[in-house]
């Protein structure tokens, strides 16, 4: 075979985001990384508020629909602060 080697890896695909449902809140993981959470009351106290926060970036939303899109824009247009020191 011209070009391929024998047991060469194909390149990965970057992770795609995903949210997942924990106690009072949501994440949006990809991979290992969180990239931001929606946040619920304790139950008896619960205002009927979602608290978000991407990066650097938060906010209050009435409905889990608009915070969890909003949590989305936020990561799409980059509002995680790079690291400083990162390789």
């Amino acid at each position: 075979m011209a070009g391929a080697k024998a047991g060469a890896k194909k390149p990965r695909k970057a992770a795609r985001p995903v949210w997942e449902r924990g106690y009072y809140s949501h994440s949006y993981w990809r991979g290992k990384h969180k990239m931001g959470t929606v946040k619920l009351g304790p139950k008896g106290e619960w205002d009927g508020i979602y608290r978000w926060e991407a990066g650097h970036h938060f906010g209050e939303c009435t409905t889990l629909t608009a915070a969890k899109r909003a949590v989305e824009q936020a990561v799409d247009f980059g509002s995680s602060q790079l690291g400083l020191f990162d390789a």
